[in-house]
């Protein structure tokens, strides 16, 4: 069995009703109805995408398994510097996975001839934003370059192999403090930067109904100063 393999399987459960159950966190997350419900995609795109080896020796994934992630600028006023998939709104009379691929050209200049989209998953509530979120996952069917496109939006964008993601050593909570309350999500500490709330859950959620994840530390707390 594949990588890939195990991501047109779990898609395929999606639409039959089949996947294994999301994480309990998201039934906490939800949209406010009494204000306008804003439509997302992101682009969880997977692939053998270059020759950087993965950081952990563990063999928990192929070496050369990697998966797509950006940088948000500091000086943006949703998400700062925060680590998302590449994705955006989407436009009127346009698909989940145009507008997935669309708004990952525009921030990564990946040419989206080159991207086997292989469906969609599950509307996701974001409530900062009040945006509701269709993760599209794909494949890399023929690699092309990705850079950052402007700096005013993006500070980097990098290829993060799922080995050192998987790594219980680069797992903690991150912890989050507003308004009195403390909120607490599944993130990762990879590449210099620490992957947590709406991205790390999604990605801690894919690992668990793939199959791939492994057992680590939940009492392991990262805060983040927002």
């Amino acid at each position: 069995m594949t990588a890939r393999q195990d991501l047109v399987d779990l898609v395929a459960a999606v639409q039959a009703g089949t996947a294994p159950a999301p994480d309990p966190r998201w039934r906490e997350l939800a949209v406010e109805p009494g204000e306008r419900v804003r439509k997302a995609a992101v682009l969880m795109l997977f692939g053998a995408l270059d020759n950087v080896p993965a950081a952990s020796d563990k063999l928990l994934a192929p070496a050369d398994l990697d998966v797509l992630l950006l940088q948000r600028a500091q000086t943006l006023d949703d998400h700062p510097g925060q680590v998302a998939f590449p994705g955006g709104g989407i436009d009127p009379g346009e698909s989940a996975i145009a507008a997935a691929l669309r708004e990952a050209e525009e921030e990564t200049g990946l040419n989206p001839a080159g991207v086997d989209v292989l469906g969609t998953m599950p509307e996701l509530a974001l409530p900062r934003g009040n945006f509701l979120v269709t993760p599209v996952l794909a494949w890399w069917a023929a690699q092309s370059p990705v850079r950052v496109v402007d700096y005013g939006e993006s500070a980097q964008v990098f290829r993060v192999p799922v080995r050192d993601l998987l790594d219980p050593d680069n797992r903690v909570m991150a912890t989050v403090s507003r308004a009195g309350h403390t909120f607490q999500s599944p993130a990762f500490t990879v590449n210099g930067v620490v992957v947590w709330g709406f991205t790390g859950m999604i990605l801690n959620q894919l690992f668990e109904q793939l199959g791939w994840a492994v057992s680590w530390d939940r009492t392991r707390l990262y805060g983040v100063d927002v």
